[in-house]
């Protein structure tokens, strides 16, 4: 790819267009290396590297650049030097489903911290897929790429899945709501599916009334209205594998 054509990356109309994204930094780099030995389709990626890393040794190719070339391909504002240059997964494309896995449904999601602290929390316990709906934030943006701290590759992801498609895919669908049963009950754990709202507007109430979703509640001092949305999934991710 063309040097012109990677700082264009920083912009999701380029990302799709062009099918790449950016991820950068030591860690990351080496998280995306790890997740190629099992993910065929990673193996995609090329690296680009500045003199400082010019004896790394990667399964991918490897290209040169000056430390000013780095400076203009990089989102951040002391680059590392590394980056690479990764494939997006095919439009529609639904990883494979593992037996027991649990859906976090994500709707609408706009904050990038928020959405990368999820997928790390999802990766770190496991057994966990992420689908976000129409209109939620990119997850190839960058911002939420280094705030998965690498998640993002270790965490089965969709994206663009209507909410009306949740009822077609899954038999129990459970929501978070002030008056619903207490989070430690045993029913929680018995759902497919974990559907969590836009920070600011939450799920549209005739939506989960089609959907039949079975309200829970995070019990709390009641000091303040609502929690943050990441903190949110933690919570009931810890408490969904607890008991386990």
């Amino acid at each position: 790819m063309k040097l012109t054509d990677i700082r264009k990356l920083h912009q999701k109309k380029y990302r799709q267009s062009l099918g790449h994204y950016l991820v950068e930094g030591e860690h990351l780099v080496l998280e995306l290396e790890k997740a190629a030995a099992r993910q065929p389709g990673l193996n995609q990626a090329e690296l680009y590297v500045t003199d400082a890393y010019g004896d790394w040794h990667s399964p991918f190719p490897t290209h040169r650049v000056s430390d000013r070339q780095m400076a203009q391909l990089a989102d951040t504002r002391t680059p590392q030097g590394i980056l690479a240059v990764v494939p997006m997964p095919e439009p529609g494309h639904r990883p494979v489903t593992q037996a027991g896995e649990k859906a976090i449904y994500l709707h609408q999601v706009q904050d990038p911290g928020n959405l990368g602290t999820i997928l790390r929390t999802l990766a770190w316990f496991g057994g966990f897929r992420c689908l976000l709906s129409p209109g939620s934030v990119d997850p190839y943006n960058p911002k939420v790429v280094r705030a998965s701290m690498g998640a993002l590759f270790h965490v089965p992801l969709e994206i663009e899945v209507p909410l009306s498609q949740l009822a077609e895919r899954y038999r129990r669908i459970a929501c978070l709501d002030l008056q619903g049963e207490a989070l430690t009950a045993p029913a929680f754990r018995q759902h497919d599916c974990y559907l969590f709202g836009n920070e600011a507007r939450g799920v549209p109430q005739e939506a989960l009334a089609d959907l039949a979703a079975t309200p829970f509640t995070i019990a709390g001092a009641g000091a303040i209205e609502s929690l943050n949305l990441a903190t949110s999934v933690n919570i009931c991710a810890y408490e969904l594998v607890r008991a386990q």
